[in-house]
């Protein structure tokens, strides 16, 4: 077995002592199958990084020097998985080496291996390595607290036209709340006001730093990463705004300079930083020991001081982890329904869309109100933030979250009215598959449908007919290439809901049932 699997192990004390006769003779990371040979290599302020994953940025391997000192220079080997790494001096390298030969450097959750180069400074064609150099400009600007420079014959980067960046979230299957974006980009400079809304059926925030300069740090760093696994990927640009007024301090707004301002509609500002703690614990060891607290501008989760690990760290943090750990549970209760349509079956199919749906109870003494189950917290949440407000059955549904953990069965022979429905074992459930398709596809209500598995031989005229006996208005429709998906386009959203209710699973004969779900596209 190669050696090289062990990478990312802490040495033991006796291997330790076996190479270490010097600070200077260790090799980050050490347990690799060349170590003999890496570790004579002398110090250098140039550093050798291998086994980066695949679609790292340069901003990430850069964050691994940060804390030690100034970064001067750095050459990705893309094609390698390599970089090298430049510090101002060999003193910040030799730091760095130690500091990572007893914790487990790693950039995107993958363990890398560090170690002195042979070389002892980086010459890079400025014409090939312009991103790195506009990179490398951004973040020594942000550590020195001024704007970026430009060197003769490096890209010379605009000023930032602003300090507010509009972010917008593609694929949220995780609800992304307001403390989640604070927690992120507060790694990059102070955050003084947010605003969320959603636009053109996606959730988007507008962000203001106290600083331009942080903001294009972040806009560098964050723009097309992923906050969870395969989801939530920002989308970052300047706004053409340079101040944002808000009103209210609330789950949609909020004004860190102005904690004195009103909540509005009696919403909770819902601000329990207690959840989110210090990711790592490494903070302590760079505030401590050789005065780098100075630099800390991009922060770190879990050893790796990566900006992208920290805002996985603070995200799940913010999200998952303050689900669990405040006890919320997968329950929803809905209400203000209208009574006389409403059915399990209903809520099933249109809170399917956003979770899998393991019981719904309609309420004895109120029907207008039911109890929802979802498999977890972050469904539940997902849920709430795309169906509060809309209208169902006429009446606009209000959905929160319920303070029962469970919802509990009839016992046999009482519910004679067939209020309450098990669904724990539905083969419609859409995420239960992990890593399936769904999870990447999932979309405020919206007035186009997104419809899948359609029959060969169904036409246009076939699906238009169907939808409209739904008892709304077809506007438009397109086929796509295979004509086994189409968009369809109704006159409203209350509309598209109620044609999602009757026509999701529909049976078109054949063994083929229709799949609808709510488009981000119009025809």
């Amino acid at each position: 077995m190669d050696g090289d699997v062990a990478v990312g192990v802490k040495r033991g004390s006796d291997e330790l002592n076996m190479y270490s006769s010097s600070p200077s003779s260790m090799t980050a990371n050490g347990s690799d199958s060349k170590k003999q040979r890496l570790d004579e290599s002398p110090p250098s302020r140039v550093l050798h990084i291998r086994k980066l994953p695949n679609e790292v940025t340069e901003t990430e391997v850069i964050a691994l020097g940060l804390p030690f000192g100034k970064v001067t220079n750095i050459l990705m080997l893309k094609g390698k998985n390599q970089a090298f790494l430049e510090l101002g001096t060999e003193e910040a390298a030799i730091t760095m080496v130690n500091y990572y030969t007893a914790v487990t450097p790693q950039v995107r959750n993958t363990p890398v291996f560090i170690q002195y180069s042979n070389h002892k400074e980086l010459k890079t064609d400025s014409a090939l390595n312009q991103r790195a150099q506009a990179v490398l400009q951004a973040v020594s600007a942000v550590q020195d607290g001024s704007s970026p420079s430009s060197d003769q014959g490096v890209l010379e980067l605009a000023p930032p036209p602003s300090p507010v960046l509009r972010i917008i979230i593609d694929n949220m299957f995780y609800p992304v709340t307001l403390d989640v974006l604070q927690q992120i980009f507060s790694k990059f400079g102070t955050v003084m006001k947010i605003i969320t809304f959603t636009k053109n059926n996606q959730f988007q925030a507008l962000l203001q730093f106290s600083d331009p300069v942080n903001a294009q740090q972040a806009k560098l760093s964050l723009d097309g990463q992923n906050i969870y696994n395969s989801c939530c990927t920002l989308r970052i640009d300047f706004s053409k705004l340079v101040n944002l007024n808000v009103k209210y301090n609330n789950d949609k707004s909020r004004d860190y300079t102005r904690p004195d301002l009103p909540t509005g509609d009696g919403e909770s500002t819902n601000k329990d930083h207690s959840l989110l703690g210090t990711p790592s614990g490494a903070l302590a060891s760079y505030s401590s020991g050789g005065g780098y607290s100075s630099s800390l501008s991009l922060s770190q989760g879990g050893g790796a001081i990566s900006p992208l690990s920290a805002a996985a760290a603070a995200a799940a943090a913010a999200g998952r982890v303050a689900l669990s750990g405040s006890g919320v549970s997968g329950v929803l209760l809905a209400s203000n329904l209208n009574e006389e349509m409403v059915t399990p079956q209903s809520l099933f199919t249109l809170f399917g869309v956003y979770g899998d749906v393991q019981r719904v109870k309609i309420l004895y003494n109120k029907k207008d109100s039911a109890l929802i189950q979802l498999s977890d917290g972050n469904q539940a949440q997902l849920a709430m933030s795309h169906l509060n407000g809309q209208k169902v059955f006429g009446k606009v549904m209000r959905v929160t979250l319920s303070k029962h953990q469970t919802v509990a069965l009839p016992r046999e022979g009482l519910d004679d009215q067939l209020l309450t429905k098990d669904f724990s074992g539905s083969p419609l459930h859409r995420f239960k598959k992990p890593g399936s398709k769904n999870f990447q596809n999932i979309f405020p209500p919206s007035a186009t449908l997104h419809l899948s598995n359609i029959r060969d031989g169904v036409g246009e005229d076939d699906l238009r007919r169907l939808f409209s006996n739904s008892g709304g208005t077809v506007k438009a429709f397109k086929f796509f290439q295979d004509r086994k998906m189409a968009l369809i386009q109704m006159s409203s959203v209350e509309e598209a809901i109620q044609a999602l209710i009757d026509l999701h699973n529909y049976d078109m004969g054949g063994n083929h049932h229709l799949k609808v779900s709510f488009s981000k596209s119009t025809i």
